[in-house]
């Protein structure tokens, strides 16, 4: 499998999970159970993951990104998640976020010529990723972590594991 096909697979595959998880999240209150105070919720999870695939377009094809302003106080790495469902953007609109920035990140993969596979991340970046390849190898990795909290929020909520 050549690495665009791969990254690809790999995207797409960690998102059908992540979307098997969603249809249990029926009200606002369910999108911001927190299984303890302070804990990330399903909605923070699904508005940080746009968020992170909307600053990979940002870095990468600037041209793609999509500004939302007031989203990184709610969504970023620092930010704190809220229990309050009114201090968020309706779940619609995020999840529609989240759908549209994954669907255009895979196109940009699409058209990315190979050689800029290699090439290196602007700054901020975690330090253990120096070039895209290794950016697009961790886009999986943070999304599975952030899965298995989306995971215990819809059991917290008594919903049964997927199988």
């Amino acid at each position: 499998m050549k690495l665009r096909d791969q990254i690809k697979w790999q995207l797409q595959t960690i998102r059908q999970f992540d979307e098997q998880f969603l249809p249990a999240l029926k009200s606002p209150a369910d999108w911001t159970h927190q299984i303890f105070p302070g804990s990330n919720h399903a909605l923070w999870v699904v508005g940080h993951l746009a968020m992170v695939d909307n600053n990979v377009l940002a870095k990468l094809f600037p041209e793609k990104s999509t500004p939302k302003p007031g989203w990184s106080e709610k969504f970023g790495r620092q930010s704190k998640p809220s229990p309050n469902s009114a201090d968020y953007p309706p779940p619609e609109e995020v999840l529609a976020f989240f759908r549209d920035r994954r669907a255009r990140l895979l196109e940009a993969i699409d058209e990315m010529p190979e050689a800029d596979f290699e090439k290196p991340i602007p700054p901020p970046v975690p330090p253990f990723i120096h070039n895209a390849r290794q950016m697009f190898a961790f886009l999986p990795i943070h999304e599975g972590l952030h899965m298995g909290q989306l995971s215990m929020c819809r059991r917290a909520l008594g919903n049964t594991p997927i199988v």
